[in-house]
């Protein structure tokens, strides 16, 4: 009985402040790691592709698309989550940015990157699998915000309309910001009981 619950007591101590601490700072860590290593890689020839873009929103009378962005919504694609862009008869048609060489290279880095925070985040709680798969698991409390922000920030009007290029919402925050860290993270911590 008693082992019960010190093992109960332990449980309900797995997301200490600690280990909320090292996931939000292992989450954003992780994300801006990964979208350099996007940027490094790809700034380019995202650059190149949204030339053609640009001229697409100069011609509705607006902006040019930023790199930044577009090296954003490449980062999205990453994840699995589409670039909405407006149609001309007012509605939107998802479309993946991610093309050319390198691809599969950049398909990686989003869960290589968020389990190695996962494992970094994991190594500094001693503790059993389901301690280290928690704390892994934490970096999502860093990466949901960050992506939270680039759905946000990554939108670009056209025009003087409502219409916008952007990162689907729906799969930027659930599948971007919640399932890959997670997912992840998770893995990363848990391996961190084989190595260490």
């Amino acid at each position: 009985m008693a082992t019960t619950e010190s093992s109960s007591v332990a449980r309900g101590r797995l997301l200490t402040r600690g280990v909320l601490a090292r996931g939000v700072a292992s989450g954003v860590v992780a994300w801006l790691a990964g979208y350099l290593l996007a940027y490094v890689a790809r700034a380019d020839a995202v650059a190149e592709t949204l030339r053609g873009v640009g001229f697409v929103s100069e011609l509705l009378g607006g902006a040019a698309v930023p790199t930044w962005k577009g090296v954003a919504w490449l980062f999205g694609n990453a994840h699995f989550v589409d670039v909405r862009f407006p149609t001309p008869f007012g509605g939107t048609q998802a479309v993946n940015v991610l093309t050319g060489d390198g691809v599969a290279a950049l398909l990686v880095v989003p869960a290589l990157v968020l389990a190695v925070a996962g494992a970094l985040a994991a190594v500094a709680r001693a503790g059993d699998l389901v301690e280290r798969t928690t704390a892994g698991a934490a970096v999502a409390l860093g990466y949901l915000p960050m992506w939270g922000l680039t759905v946000a920030l990554g939108t670009h009007a056209v025009g003087d309309t409502e219409a916008a290029i952007a990162l689907d919402p729906v799969t930027g925050i659930l599948v971007a910001g919640v399932v890959y860290p997670v997912v992840s993270g998770a893995l990363g911590g848990a391996v961190t009981t084989k190595l260490i």
